[in-house]
């Protein structure tokens, strides 16, 4: 059982990444969705998600369109796998033509 944050940078601008869309979808295909704050950081989904595979969706496309700046992945999706950690933190580095992201604690 577990809950999760993520945190989104923009590499480009050395900055956190406020206002992008998040879509959390866990296996029973229910679904959570939010932005991320001034900071670029969301805690997203129930208090507690239960074991299973899991997809973040994050609109990066959009993020950036908002700045006017061309990119090319429209969104980028992380598919990771929840087991028994309470806590778990996927933060995503991004620019317009590149991202990296990693299990945090």
């Amino acid at each position: 059982m577990s809950h999760l944050t993520t945190h989104v940078l923009d590499a480009s601008s050395g900055t956190p990444a406020a206002g992008v869309g998040v879509t959390l979808t866990g296996a029973a295909g229910q679904a959570w969705s939010s932005v991320t704050d001034a900071d670029g950081r969301l805690g997203l989904g129930p208090g507690v998600l239960p074991a299973g595979d899991y997809e973040l969706v994050f609109a990066t496309g959009a993020y950036f369109a908002s700045r006017d700046i061309d990119a090319f992945y429209p969104s980028v999706t992380v598919t990771f796998t929840v087991a028994a950690l309470p806590h778990y933190h996927v933060p995503l580095i991004l620019s317009p033509f590149a991202y990296s992201t990693y299990r945090g604690s």
